[in-house]
């Protein structure tokens, strides 16, 4: 009995989707004289809030032309515009703000895609010692971090002063190949005090500061224990090329959509990623100085509670990292 009420349920649903949803905007339009997109542009302000909407009205509908509209090179965006106007019957000379809110809008969408697929790019390209341009900027990314200390040679111990495992740094991206280094060369130059000093906290960390009212829960004893312990550091690059990896999924799962469309007027690009990664990095320095794990070996869960963290802010579709200032300075506000 349960199992026929859920499949009727289902098909409920499924009606709904198919004929009663259309039906109600075929209504709609005919009440208020203006075709869905029409109504989600002017009811919606410029960003997420509408691009989404537009993004999921475009995916969803019964036109072909409407459904490849959000997979369109983005050279041939305006004439696809003037297809879906055309199409909607739409009169571009009373309507012009209607135009250029759907090329906004369509230009994210599809600048996203190509976004994806650039950075899926980078993380499939292996590091390669034997290219010059890879060793180039990894030889860059030790003398940003490390301007006082001359690297003794390629292969050396002194990698993990910046928090590589081994000797040879090329080990370590093997997860997210090209894109870790990119991200880590970006991080240090251009937000290069916080990176520094994010790199010496992670070698000499400590605790963080404990409130009076907090005090009321920990005992003396654990107290005085808690004065003394040694705080958890961890390695920079490594936790970095992490970190690149919790970006990526959040790129390609498309939770990264809410910030991009309200940070990126037209169309995202890997700058944008770039900047998200800083942000992430910063963020999650702070959150584990927070969390005070007791060992190295509670990282997985502090990322997960972080990565829960990142997920939760993102689905506020007025969310989004600030891009009025410097990536040091980056943080989520409610537009």
């Amino acid at each position: 009995m349960k199992h026929f009420l859920r499949v009727l349920a289902q098909f409920c649903v499924f009606l709904y989707c198919k004929f009663l949803w259309r039906t109600f905007k075929f209504v709609v339009r005919k009440v208020t004289g203006r075709c869905e997109l029409q109504r989600i542009c002017y009811n919606n302000k410029p960003g997420a809030r509408r691009t989404l909407k537009i993004e999921s009205s475009l995916k969803f509908s019964k036109s072909e032309l409407l459904q490849s509209a959000v997979n369109v090179h983005p050279d041939l965006v305006e004439k696809t515009i003037d297809s879906i106007m055309a199409l909607k019957k739409i009169n571009p000379d009373t309507n012009p703000q209607l135009g250029i809110s759907l090329q906004a809008s369509l230009l994210q969408i599809v600048g996203y895609r190509n976004l994806v697929v650039e950075v899926e790019k980078l993380r499939r390209e292996p590091y390669d010692c034997e290219n010059l341009e890879h060793e180039e900027m990894l030889l860059k990314l030790w003398k940003t971090l490390r301007p006082e200390s001359p690297l003794s040679g390629r292969i050396s111990k002194q990698w993990c002063e910046i928090g590589f495992q081994g000797n040879d740094p090329k080990t370590d991206f093997r997860g997210m190949g090209l894109l870790g280094l990119y991200n880590l060369l970006y991080f240090a130059e251009h937000d290069k005090a916080t990176a520094l000093q994010v790199l010496h906290d992670s070698l000499q960390p400590k605790h963080r500061t404990i409130s009076r009212g907090e005090t009321s829960n920990i005992s003396k004893i654990e107290w005085e224990k808690k004065k003394f312990d040694k705080a958890i550091g961890y390695s920079f690059a490594i936790v970095g090329i992490n970190i690149t990896d919790l970006a990526y999924s959040l790129l390609v799962s498309g939770a990264l959509k809410t910030h991009l469309y309200n940070v990126a007027p037209e169309m995202p690009s890997l700058v944008h990623f770039q900047q998200t990664f800083c942000y992430l990095m910063q963020e999650f320095h702070r959150f584990w100085i927070e969390e005070d794990p007791c060992d190295i070996m509670e990282f997985n869960r502090v990322r997960n509670r972080f990565h829960k963290k990142v997920l939760k802010q993102l689905k506020n579709p007025d969310m989004a990292l600030c891009p009025h200032f410097a990536a040091s300075d980056l943080h989520l506000v409610n537009l």
